[in-house]
């Protein structure tokens, strides 16, 4: 599970102090889906990078499976993302010159599976998501929904324990949004990923098991 303690993140520049988050406290149990939401600046994406690994916090502590994140060395910090953590963004991030089953086989490769294996292992991630049918094609060839499709499958492949998404339907419709959305919960549901959320979809944080609202960077509303 993931415990979040008395989490503050202050950013710097010049005499310019700004608190984006502000002694923030809660826990997250295994399999859950959390949607993070809150206004422009409340914090939403600064909690999800600090829980990601991606960001440490200007004072509190991160524990993940007892694990103090928060002190972890960077080689540490890497595996635990290679390991345990998938990523969604709202911008997919796949790699133009790469058709769709190579995007989604790289973390794979990265993490030193073999290339059969890792082959294998992409074409049914990319079938679980309803793209089996274009493992071929590059990113350019499909539509923001299948990108974000691949993005997930790309998040999902080496199976990770927890999967944070930041705003993954921003720059999509709603028809597309909502079959994002369905594809969420459904892995949340069928593989027991921990899910968590950051966005503004009220339709879509409702369908959480659970809401944590920031105001400020403060904690406001967990229900």
């Amino acid at each position: 599970m993931i415990e979040v303690r008395n989490i503050t993140k202050v950013f710097e520049h010049k005499e310019v102090k700004v608190e984006a988050l502000c002694d923030v406290s809660f826990v997250i149990g295994d399999g859950e889906s959390v949607a993070i939401s809150g206004s422009s600046g409340a914090g939403k994406s600064t909690l999800l990078g600090i829980l990601g690994g991606l960001d440490r916090p200007s004072r509190g502590e991160v524990l993940i499976d007892g694990e103090r994140l928060t002190t972890l060395d960077e080689t540490a910090e890497a595996r635990f993302r290679n390991e345990k953590v998938g990523f969604v963004f709202q911008f997919h991030h796949l790699l133009s010159d790469f058709s769709v089953l190579e995007n989604v086989m790289m973390p794979l490769l990265i993490a030193q599976c073999s290339f059969k294996k890792a082959q294998e292992t992409a074409r049914t991630m990319l079938e679980t998501v309803g793209l089996g049918l274009l493992t071929t094609r590059h990113p350019l060839e499909l539509s923001g929904g299948e990108q974000q499709r691949a993005a997930i499958a790309r998040a999902l492949v080496h199976r990770p324990k927890y999967l944070f998404a930041d705003e993954p339907t921003g720059n999509l419709d709603d028809q597309n949004s909502n079959q994002v959305f369905d594809l969420l919960c459904g892995l949340n549901r069928d593989l027991r990923a921990t899910l968590i959320v950051v966005t503004h979809n009220q339709a879509f944080a409702n369908r959480m098991n659970r809401k944590i609202l920031l105001d400020q960077g403060r904690l406001m509303v967990d229900e």
